[in-house]
């Protein structure tokens, strides 16, 4: 019998061949984690991890991107703990400078096609945009893999969902992705292992693939795996027989088709990320702020693009536009370039790399009554503060910071020569 993309990861992994409802013990190529519950991770290897508390160094790194650097005394403190512990041990920090965490792990290409990452950050499933593993779990079950090097984990099913069609003209990753978010908004992915096939996938970027694979979460699946494309291969210096595929005769437990010809933007009102329509109906929605980043949709060519469209343009009276680049080493070469003058000059205020507002962060929090559009994940009340918030791609967000109610790209006035 065939195996999915899953299984044939798992199975790669797990020393033998495995299939849904397996439980197996997983070898974990990079164990991460995060200074939200990495302190934790911390204080179970101290307790638990005897003379050493960590099975190989090399692979067994921190990130640090939840508050960068710590503005309260308790995120200060957890950063400061863990430095202590993984100088002890000779442990690498990606300290508060280098972004977000499971965006270095691919940056840095240990989150190659085929491989497996785990760590504290419940997004950490943004592994399955290269075609890898990753899996987000509690601070027990990272302290665990960090001192032995393994995890147990039960196979998932696999739902197979082919996108027919190719989006209209203006239309980004992010709709796409909330396009599948409004589809499968009754559960039909929770608990599944989701992999996306279809023209939009094939010639998808790898900024692309993270938008959508970063929504995996919300979408209630375990992971959703993208299929290496050439783009992809490209970017890590693979050829296609190194990376790992689904066999043609794989037995999926259910296959599902979204028609994406023609999608426009999309936007994802309160309170919940399944609560999507198309952008073009909210215009009468008036808003305070716009925020630009996460892992979602803060890459390099995610800010390239917001700073295209606000070239020879300002945000309006009233409205704070925010941006945060995912890395260190995208704001670099965004700085370099001049994207960051772009977006000043426009307006916006731009933030040191990390997750911005998605965890209580240095940028991107609402107050009561604040009416946000946002790159990010989630919109729950209280995730990005006590405001309301829309989730939309970068084009909408631009649009809506220049217009200041919520407008898609195709709003935007002519830029006056």
């Amino acid at each position: 019998m065939g195996r999915t993309l899953i299984e044939k990861i798992l199975s790669s992994h797990g020393g033998g061949e495995c299939g849904s409802g397996d439980v197996i013990w997983l070898e974990i190529d990079n164990r991460t984690a995060r200074d939200f519950a990495g302190a934790s991770v911390v204080a179970n290897l101290e307790r638990y991890g005897g003379d050493d508390p960590v099975a190989d160094p090399g692979k067994t790194f921190f990130t640090f991107d939840c508050n960068v650097p710590a503005n309260t005394i308790p995120y200060a403190d957890n950063q400061q703990r863990i430095r202590n512990f993984a100088r002890s041990r000779g442990l690498k920090v990606y300290d508060v400078d280098a972004g977000i965490g499971s965006h270095v792990v691919i940056e840095d290409k240990y989150g190659k096609p085929g491989t497996t990452t785990v760590g504290t950050d419940s997004h950490l499933n943004i592994m399955g945009s290269v075609g890898a593993f990753g899996q987000g779990m509690g601070d027990v079950d990272i302290a665990f893999a960090f001192k032995t090097g393994k995890v147990w984990f039960e196979v998932p099913p696999s739902v197979k969902v082919t996108l027919e069609g190719m989006p209209a003209r203006g239309t980004e990753a992010k709709d796409v992705a909330l396009a599948m978010l409004g589809r499968f908004r009754e559960h039909e992915l929770l608990g599944k292992s989701v992999e996306i096939y279809g023209p939009w996938a094939d010639q998808a970027t790898l900024s692309d693939c993270i938008t959508l694979s970063s929504l995996a979460t919300e979408m209630g699946a375990i992971i959703a795996l993208i299929p290496p494309n050439d783009n992809v291969l490209k970017y890590f210096g693979m050829d296609r027989d190194e990376a790992v595929y689904a066999d043609p005769e794989a037995v999926y437990e259910g296959e599902h088709i979204l028609d994406i010809d023609g999608l426009a933007p999309m936007i994802a009102a309160p309170p919940s990320p399944s609560n999507v329509h198309p952008a073009s109906g909210m215009a009468d929605v008036k808003i305070d702020g716009v925020f630009i980043g996460s892992c979602t949709n803060g890459t390099y060519e995610d800010l390239k693009y917001a700073a295209e469209l606000l070239t020879g343009r300002k945000v309006a009276p009233g409205v704070m536009l925010k941006v945060v680049p995912a890395t260190r080493a995208a704001w670099s070469r965004l700085l370099s370039e001049g994207h960051l003058k772009t977006i000043f000059d426009a307006g916006g205020i731009v933030s040191n790399a990390g997750c911005g507002g998605c965890a209580s962060g240095q940028i991107g929090m609402t107050g009561t009554g604040e009416v946000q559009v946002s790159t990010s994940n989630r919109n729950f009340r209280g995730k990005q503060g006590k405001g309301e918030t829309y989730l939309a791609g970068i084009g909408t967000a631009v649009a809506s910071a220049v217009m200041g109610s919520i407008a898609t790209v195709h709003d935007l006035p002519e830029v006056q020569a």
